[in-house]
This record gives C-alpha cells, sequence and structure tokens, in this order.
C-alpha cells in the first residue's frame, strides 16, 4: 500500500479513500470543509448550507451529511442558527486524577453545575459492585460537567455517607469531589476499577449536557477504593463524544 510521506500517523491510511478510488460526494464534500476549517480557525463562522453547496456544486443534503459528521467528530458547533469551527477536544487522562485536574492541566476552567444530591438506603446491585452494605445509607450526586462555562458531560456519584457524613453541609458542588476527600476529609485514593463504552444519551441526560440525543457519549463506570483498599465511591460519567478524548501510558 502506498502511504504517503505526509501522512499523519493518526489519521486514516490514504486518508480514508478506498483503493479503487471511487470516493462518495460527501466524503469529498467534507474534506474540502476540513480545510475551510483549518483556514478559519478557532470560532470561525462557516458558509451556510446553501452557499456550501453552490461552492461545491452539489446537492443541500451532500453538504448536511458532511457537517452532520464533522460535528459528530467535534470539529464543528453549533452556535445559534450558524456553524462555527470548534476548538480541540479536551484530552483527559485515564487515571485517578480528578476531572479538575485534568481539564486545568490544559489552560480549560473547569466547573460543575449541582443537579441534585440525595440520601437513600443502599441497593442490592450497588452494594454488589461497589463493595458496600446493602441498606446503608449512600449519597447520590449528580452534577453537569463544564469547561469554559460549556456543558461538557455529565457525572453521578455514589459514596457512602459513613465516608462523608457531613457532604450536603460542608462540600462545595461546584468544586473537586476527589480534593474535598482528601483536603478535607484525609482520605487517600489508592486504585480503582474503569469500564469504558460508547453510548447514547437519554432524552434527559442529552437535555441537562445540551447535546441532541443522537450524539455518541463516551460513558465510564468507575469503582475505587482507598489505600487500605475499602470501598470510597461509585462514578458513572458521560462525556461528550465531540469534546472529548481519552489517553494513557501503558507500560510493560
Amino acid at each position: 500500500m502506498d502511504y504517503p510521506n505526509a501522512q499523519d500517523p493518526g489519521a486514516p491510511v490514504r486518508s480514508g479513500i478506498p483503493e479503487h478510488g471511487r470516493i462518495p460526494k460527501y466524503y469529498a464534500v467534507k474534506a474540502h470543509i476540513a480545510v475551510l476549517i483549518e483556514e478559519l480557525g478557532e470560532g470561525g463562522l462557516l458558509p451556510t448550507e446553501r452557499d456550501l453547496a453552490e461552492k461545491y456544486e452539489v446537492a443541500r443534503e451532500t453538504v448536511r451529511q458532511a457537517l452532520r459528521e464533522l460535528l459528530l467528530e467535534g470539529k464543528l458547533r453549533r452556535q445559534g442558527r450558524g456553524t462555527v469551527v470548534a476548538g480541540p477536544k479536551l484530552e483527559q487522562p485515564l487515571s485517578l486524577a480528578s476531572y479538575t485536574e485534568g481539564v486545568r492541566r490544559q489552560g480549560r476552567t473547569p466547573g460543575r453545575t449541582l443537579i441534585s444530591l440525595d440520601r437513600f438506603p443502599c441497593s442490592e446491585a450497588l452494594a454488589a459492585e461497589a463493595g458496600l452494605t446493602r441498606g446503608e445509607p449512600v449519597w447520590h450526586m449528580e452534577r453537569v460537567l463544564l469547561a469554559d462555562d460549556e456543558r461538557v458531560g455529565l457525572e453521578s456519584t455514589y459514596v457512602a455517607v459513613a465516608r462523608a457524613p457531613r457532604l450536603d453541609e460542608d462540600f462545595a458542588p461546584d468544586s473537586s469531589f476527589y480534593a474535598y476527600l482528601r483536603d478535607r476529609l484525609g482520605i487517600a485514593f489508592g486504585d480503582a476499577d474503569e469500564r469504558i463504552e460508547t453510548v447514547l444519551a437519554t432524552p434527559r441526560e442529552a437535555l441537562l449536557i445540551g447535546t441532541p440525543p443522537a450524539l455518541p457519549m463516551l460513558l465510564i463506570h468507575r469503582v475505587s477504593r482507598d489505600t487500605d483498599g475499602l470501598p470510597l465511591e461509585r462514578v458513572r460519567t458521560l462525556y461528550r463524544g465531540d469534546r472529548f478524548s481519552f489517553s494513557a501510558h501503558l507500560q510493560g
């Protein structure tokens, strides 16, 4: 296979063009718009669908399909009635570092908006998964994740009331829960089990995050323990697939 010398090692081989060389019209338009995106830069306003259709001499539905893919890939975003060039994706490390720390490392301002903080008896399923005792009091905290005031995810945290008895009184919901456990309660994270999958948000989740229900989401399940191996938290976090990527350092 012919690999161009300038091939980006992270890009599709041969720019995703099949060996037979026949390219779908929408994909050719998508490639043209990708060049335009580079020229406009972050925040640049894209021409209308009608203007793009006239420019590339294709039907508006062809342009629409190209734009849909670029929106899903996070290269574009809707702003009002127009479409603008999106900034780079947030890169979140797969580690015991908090969301707050990961976002700050990229020069963005992290934030959270509290949706609910409830207390209830631990269910049998949660007890089995998180290593808790069925019926013991558990906090459930749900928060929308923000980066520079942009909604980028939704986080559900379950923690035993015994580990954080005053969570509803002395924790600031827009701050880092990990920092609260470490600095206020003296609890250190030891290890965690994590699972990642691709899902679609429910209508409620899409409304809270402010995305179309058809936008792919990255879902992370995490069960954490402290340095003594005792259960600490169970977290379910949805991240926007168009705004996030994940990285990990692997060592042999």
